[in-house]
């Protein structure tokens, strides 16, 4: 059965959409087939790290959402752009980075509902294993209906005060919204913290599993977006990480 996994964060900036490429990237090594929708339609850009241009986005997300297209003319195969070889395959939803089109979201909305609708068709029409949902950070009507769908909800934080408290509203939520599974991830930690520490607090505030801890990894900040970490560097401990995370997806 397919599986559906939202990948969220409460605030910007820690690396949800990096996140969210490696690990459908490491999910789809494995053989699989994985789509990856970009639902942060204010501020669009994991197509970066699938080497989508912006000239290449016939239809987007957004066209979708307008009635202007179906989903499956806005899905893009990226297996190539990233050297992705073997039976898996990656496809992408982008969201435009037109700045009419950004605005007219953000002025006009859409129907959230179109947005369930849309991935059912996704998973269907592409014969998909996996689709992994790239989020807007914070809470909306729109995170909610991605949460609410998924089987997996993966929440990254980092060891900030405020990534704490962000986090315990966004598991209370899921909680309400009955996520089947929920797993945290924690990023961007300073490589002199104590891992098995930061993993046992974290794992004790928020009494669920952390899936993985990743460092502050300056070989990740140096591939500046240009392409997937885990396929240019697979014998990092980054990759290595992921591929943890990965297992508990497809278990």
């Amino acid at each position: 059965m397919p599986k559906v996994v939202s990948i969220h964060s409460y605030r910007g900036g820690t690396g949800k959409s990096n996140f969210t490429a490696n690990l459908a990237t490491t999910v789809a090594l494995q053989g699989n087939r994985v789509g990856v929708v970009d639902t942060d339609i204010p501020s669009p850009g994991i197509h970066n790290l699938f080497g989508l241009q912006p000239e290449n986005m016939g239809k987007t997300l957004n066209n979708f959402l307008w009635g202007e297209s179906r989903i499956e003319d806005a899905a893009y195969e990226v297996s190539a752009n990233i050297g992705l070889t073997g039976e898996g395959k990656i496809f992408m939803v982008p969201s435009s980075v037109k700045a009419d089109d950004i605005a007219r979201i953000l002025k006009d909305g859409y129907d959230v509902s179109l947005l369930h609708d849309g991935f059912r068709k996704l998973v269907k029409g592409l014969q998909l294993d996996y689709l992994f949902i790239d989020t807007h950070p914070g809470l909306s009507k729109e995170t909610f209906l991605s949460i609410a769908i998924s089987h997996i909800l993966i929440l990254i934080l980092r060891p900030d005060k405020q990534d704490y408290q962000g986090t315990a509203v966004t598991v209370d939520v899921a909680k309400q919204l009955k996520v089947r599974k929920i797993l945290l991830a924690v990023n961007k930690a300073l490589s002199k913290l104590n891992f098995d520490a930061l993993r046992q607090k974290v794992e004790e505030t928020y009494q669920l599993p952390v899936a993985g801890v990743f460092p502050l990894s300056e070989d990740l900040v140096e591939l500046a977006s240009e392409g997937v970490f885990c396929v240019r560097h697979p014998d990092h401990p980054v990759t290595q990480e992921f591929r943890k995370v990965a297992q508990q997806i497809m278990a």
